[in-house]
């Protein structure tokens, strides 16, 4: 891997923009379960059954409880080494944007990780979502949108958590299975991704669109790609440096490379 290392650090060094773009398999180290698959079955409901705007409009307790316990499992995982090279890499240099797929809060954690080491603002390094968060709802009647960290009391409708603006129900502000990504952010990661000279790719196979689209929008624009990943992806033919391994053993390695290396210092 030393030379696709070389030339990843030489091309992110060089770029005086750049994409990354993150999925599951950047989260996978610290322990974050994908709750899709055979190992995601909860109560004998799998994700399809209850990640549906159907689902929530049948039996919202049941699916706020499901959620209320993702949180729990998410807010006991920690950081991996990923989530703060990147956080650490996107305070110590402009021009970085990163997109995700996911829904966890690890690399707004990383980042702030990152940042009370450098004794600076986290904020710089914030996220486009493409997929929504766990810790963050929004109203089913108005346009509310709020962070939401209280524990979900799904003893019966009444106790699931309201809007303060209007007293209706609230959801989890996350992409469910047949609805549209947000069109903000979509808009913004595509900009982003044209812009960019290079995209780097993180855990993600590529598999799920139209965010899988981010990356072309790069390469359509004369871009380069970067891919870290342990398995094949859908992008591996069209990366100028393709890195295999964990997120948290190789973005390190990638992007804390000092003088002349990725961060670009």
């Amino acid at each position: 891997m030393s030379d696709d290392l070389a030339r990843a650090r030489e091309l992110l060094s060089g770029a005086a923009r750049v994409l990354v773009f993150t999925g599951a398999g950047a989260s996978a180290e610290s322990g974050v379960p994908t709750f899709r698959g055979p190992g995601g079955l909860w109560r004998s409901f799998r994700a399809d059954q209850l990640a549906t705007p159907q689902a929530f409009a049948r039996d919202p307790r049941v699916v706020w409880e499901w959620y209320g316990w993702r949180r729990w499992i998410v807010a006991g995982c920690r950081p991996n080494l990923a989530h703060v090279a990147l956080g650490r890499w996107m305070l110590a240099r402009e021009g970085i944007t990163l997109v995700t797929q996911n829904v966890d809060d690890l690399h707004e954690r990383g980042a702030l990780e990152a940042a009370a080491a450098l004794g600076v603002s986290a904020a710089r390094a914030a996220p486009i979502r493409l997929h929504g968060s766990l810790f963050h709802v929004r109203c089913t009647a108005c346009a509310e949108r709020a962070e939401h960290r209280d524990p979900i009391d799904a003893a019966g409708e009444a106790t699931l958590p309201h809007c303060q603006s209007c007293a209706s129900l609230l959801r989890p502000d996350v992409v469910w299975f047949g609805e549209p990504l947000p069109e903000d952010a979509l808009r913004s990661a595509f900009a982003a991704a044209r812009e960019a000279a290079v995209c780097l790719v993180v855990g993600t196979s590529g598999a799920v669109h139209p965010a899988a689209a981010v990356v072309h929008q790069t390469l359509g624009a004369g871009g380069s790609v970067i891919v870290v990943d342990p398995g094949e992806t859908a992008y591996d033919d069209m990366a100028t440096a393709r890195l295999w391994g964990a997120a948290g053993d190789v973005v390190p390695r990638l992007l804390d490379a000092g003088p002349g290396g990725g961060r670009g210092d």
